[in-house]
């Protein structure tokens, strides 16, 4: 029993990552709807600016502000610097194309996808790169005779915190209702005063901040990166967005969660090898008999 319960903290704090980089897919969907194919390469970029804070500041960085004081500074590094490029991104890459319509903002987003993935290339490098061991705490404690690290509790309070705060400010408050009637009808909310502008600069730079931040946690929790990571965690994300629900908040939490659950108990009690096809074959099975998601393709209703 302690086994399976191990197994399911493992897979909440894989689908804590996955959860993140699904609300970046959902929040862009929901208002642009456009699927962001580039998002799960912000994710990796993400990992690499919090390791290279760690790495070339690690003497700097965690003498004087502690291990935890430098693993708050890389994650506060990406968040910043992931969303300041998703910015960019929308206004270099995608804002030029909305008048042409969806498809070629769909090739514009695998552009951007190809080029940030051969940017990480460029300037870190073809070879997988690893988080040093001296900047990830061990420390470790049992609850009920299940173990548990530090990181992992960390991870997982700082996830959950982080999803009740967005789907609170999108839900429950006048700039979620803005968001909301955005998602709804960009022309009729910008004659009834609403800043379209505000509103998108807005997603693109939170979405891809949450995903930078879950690459730091990925960094952290798995120790290596590599620059062609974003694809895979990308679709992972992806999936957990159609899981749940696309353009649906909760939605993306659910998917990413039960995403990583259902990864976590095949890697641990059938083959770690084929955890990822029992996933999908696990999504076809849903969406057959739900083809909205778990909790359904969220449609915007009036504010």
């Amino acid at each position: 029993m302690a086994t399976f319960f191990e197994q399911v903290i493992n897979g909440l704090t894989i689908g804590s990552f996955y959860a993140l980089v699904a609300l970046g897919y959902s929040m862009v969907y929901g208002v642009m709807k456009l699927i962001n194919f580039a998002h799960g390469d912000l994710f990796a970029l993400g990992s690499y600016l919090g390791y290279t804070l760690l790495i070339m500041g690690s003497s700097i960085v965690t003498a004087r502000f502690g291990l935890w004081g430098g693993m708050a500074l890389a994650m506060l590094f990406a968040l910043l610097g992931v969303g300041a490029a998703g910015v960019l991104m929308e206004r270099v890459a995608y804002r030029p194309v909305y008048p042409a319509g969806r498809l070629p903002l769909v090739v514009s987003a695998l552009g951007m996808s190809i080029f940030l993935q051969n940017g990480i290339m460029a300037i870190w490098g073809a070879r997988p790169q690893a988080y040093p061991a001296s900047v990830v705490p061990s420390s470790r404690f049992s609850v009920l005779g299940v173990p548990v690290t530090t990181l992992q509790l960390v991870i997982l309070l700082l996830s959950f915190a982080l999803m009740l705060i967005i789907w609170y400010v999108v839900e429950k408050t006048t700039f979620g209702a803005a968001i909301r009637a955005t998602a709804l009808d960009r022309n009729t909310a910008t004659l009834m005063g609403i800043d379209v502008r505000v509103v998108i600069f807005f997603i693109f730079a939170l979405g891809p901040a949450l995903g930078g931040l879950a690459g730091v946690m990925n960094g952290l929790y798995y120790r290596a990166i590599s620059f062609n990571m974003g694809w895979t965690y990308g679709l992972k994300a992806f999936t957990a967005t159609i899981l749940g629900g696309i353009g649906n908040i909760p939605g993306a939490m659910l998917g990413g969660l039960l995403l990583g659950l259902m990864e976590s108990m095949f890697a641990g009690y059938v083959s770690g090898a084929w955890k990822d096809v029992f996933v999908f074959v696990v999504l076809i099975v849903v969406l057959l008999w739900r083809p909205t998601g778990l909790l359904g393709e969220k449609t915007a209703e009036k504010v």
